[in-house]
């Protein structure tokens, strides 16, 4: 597999204002702190301190700084497949600029300038420097050295896939951001080196920038801010480092002892993924970009390490992989996804039932849990729509169902529907297993016909009884089977409307779960957890003595792996080894074997039981 994660730092060094000297080996030596990732980020004007106001207007302080930049790009050198964005004071023409330089492959490579330079409350930046905005396609001579210096820069690493834009603090907090038209132009990374000082409130408003602006653009968002060893006599910094990732904030770090930095992997493939899959998201014209090329290794420097490799490198970088994706791990989170899953089928159903003036709901009852769960959506459906009949039907096979099944789905009735019915099955299975010539006794493994023709005659039996009662069949199938196909053609995957298709199996547990800890009903709670405690089972062949024996998760493998892959192809459309790579850090108790069989039945009859979808 291509291996597009980079590993990237945001770094706030040990600083003196003015010290050039000084900060410049700080610098120096994060470097090499940061020398296994592809990126670093470091403050804004890091090189010689944000906070040296009229020193600023000193030309000793500015010619330290310009040798600074090239010492620590020399050091780069070192360091292979390290890029590194540092804050400069940079003289071009008759304007003293804010800039960020990048420095890759021992060089500086290019020079970006701040463009807003914020001159209001505890801001005076316009006394020194001049915005940028004016600085495209241009380039300037130091040192001998022909560099690229404008706002119309992107930089990238073709192998890596890892392009980069940069923009400079007060940049993120104005309605028409550069990294929004940077992002538009291919930039998958946003850098911010940046100095914002502490006000109450300000920490909060700093993060969601950050984090709605990755979400916005989806790109990565690297920011980080200058530390407590910038002048208090106006501020106070904090050293604020924040990596963010489409949305969803990855590391974070304020008022950190220094020198430190935030390490995060940054997954290039689902921001390239999530990119192609919103088709809103458009490509601007890129031709007014310059391209200038970096050095930004993968993680690990591995380019194409197969599956054990990757999982080594995801080990060895602590990558957090949930073993339960589709579930979060909080339980306050947790509980209030449940919530809104439910109340969001809920009203699905509801909505239905408004629209087609059909108030009798039909839904089979087995006593495992898509049934459950579905019982439950029409429950809090009628909460809506008090009009809603709620007809339920369980129909048990003789010498099949369970006692247990069995008694759960009476109880669950009892408590919950408005009409309880109850059709036994076996005499129909029976007349229509003689008419088609099949024994009566169940063949052993592989006997579809007479499991289906249990599943079909429930459908039969429920669909008929809408027609009856002029109502709805309310489906009961979820995500995970319909992936897997475990369920049977004109069967049980059919229905009038079917509220739990998009709830992964992983979830429905936690919803019902979830459910009877909130109803307020000692009965239904009671019932609710013995069907969550019950084993999965379709119960389409003969019982061992009343009890269950038909397991599917030993036919089709444990619902959690399904579901996480599931998740990875579904959401991030993943190849299955890099699936197999993330199974294997989320489950480090299964041997690499265990992972290969699970992955193979799962995209086996993800692709052979398309037709059921």
């Amino acid at each position: 597999m291509k291996n597009q994660m980079i590993y990237a730092a945001a770094a706030v060094p040990s600083m003196r204002v003015a010290d050039v000297k000084y900060n410049t080996e700080q610098i120096k030596q994060m470097l090499h702190t940061c020398s296994d990732c592809g990126i670093v980020v470091f403050p804004e004007l890091c090189v010689t301190g944000y906070t040296c106001a009229d020193l600023f207007g000193s030309d000793l302080l500015l010619e330290q700084a310009e040798q600074a930049m090239f010492e620590i790009a020399r050091e780069t050198e070192q360091i292979e497949g390290l890029t590194a964005v540092i804050g400069v004071p940079i003289r071009f023409e008759n304007n003293l600029y804010n800039c960020a330089a990048v420095l890759s492959h021992g060089e500086v490579c290019a020079l970006i300038p701040k463009e807003f330079i914020p001159n209001y409350s505890e801001f005076y930046e316009e006394r020194w420097f001049a915005s940028g905005k004016q600085l495209i396609g241009r380039t300037i001579v130091l040192k001998g050295q022909e560099i690229p210096i404008g706002i119309d820069i992107i930089c990238e690493d073709p192998s890596s896939n890892a392009v980069i834009g940069v923009e400079i603090c007060e940049d993120l907090w104005v309605p028409d951001k550069p990294s929004t038209h940077l992002a538009l132009a291919g930039a998958n990374i946003i850098v911010n080196p940046s100095a914002s000082d502490e006000l109450i409130g300000k920490q909060e408003y700093r993060t969601n920038l950050v984090v709605q602006q990755s979400g916005a653009c989806y790109c990565a968002y690297v920011y980080a801010s200058g530390g407590m060893d910038e002048s208090s006599t106006d501020l106070v910094f904090s050293g604020h480092t924040m990596i963010a990732v489409n949305g969803s904030m990855l590391k974070q770090n304020i008022f950190p002892e220094r020198p430190y930095a935030d390490k995060a992997v940054i997954d290039l493939s689902r921001i390239l993924h999530d990119r192609r899959h919103q088709n809103t998201f458009d490509n601007s014209d890129d031709s007014w970009f310059r391209r200038v090329e970096v050095d930004v290794k993968p993680l690990g420097g591995i380019t194409d390490p197969d599956t054990r490799e990757m999982t080594e490198l995801l080990n060895k970088a602590d990558y957090p992989v949930a073993r339960n994706p589709f579930v979060p791990s909080d339980d306050t989170e947790r509980g209030e996804r449940c919530r809104r899953i439910l109340r969001i089928q809920a009203n699905g159903l509801a909505t239905r039932v408004r629209a087609t003036h059909i108030n009798n709901l039909v839904i089979g009852i087995s006593g495992g849990l898509d049934s459950t769960l579905a019982l439950l959506v029409c429950h809090e459906a009628k909460k809506l729509v008090p009009q809603i009949r709620i007809l339920a039907y369980t129909m048990p096979n003789e010498g099949n169902t369970s006692g247990q099944t069995y008694s759960n789905a009476n109880e669950l009735m009892r408590i919950l529907a408005d009409e309880i019915y109850e059709v036994p099955i076996a005499k129909g299975v029976k007349s229509h297993l003689e008419d088609i010539g099949h024994s009566l006794e169940y063949q052993g493994e592989g006997d579809t016909a007479y499991e289906n023709a249990q599943a079909r005659m429930r459908t039969y039996i429920l669909m008929d009884a809408a027609n009856m009662k002029n109502g709805l069949v309310v489906g009961t199938g979820d995500l995970s089977e319909l992936a897997l196909g475990w369920c049977t053609y004109n069967g049980d995957h059919m229905s009038m409307y079917a509220v739990n298709a998009s709830v992964p199996k992983t979830l429905v547990q936690y919803i019902c779960r979830s459910y009877a800890d909130t109803c307020g009903n000692d009965e239904l709670k009671q019932v609710l957890h013995a069907i969550c405690d019950t084993p999965i089972t379709p119960e389409l062949t003969p019982s061992a003595n009343g009890q269950i024996a038909q397991k599917t998760e030993e036919k089709i493998g444990k619902y959690d792996l399904n579901d996480f892959f599931l998740f990875y192809t579904l959401r991030y459309g993943y190849e299955p080894s890099r699936s197999m790579a993330l199974a294997l850090r989320a489950y480090p108790e299964l041997s690499y074997e265990d992972v290969k069989q699970a992955a193979q039945r799962f995209f086996r009859r993800f692709f052979t039981q398309q037709f059921k979808r």
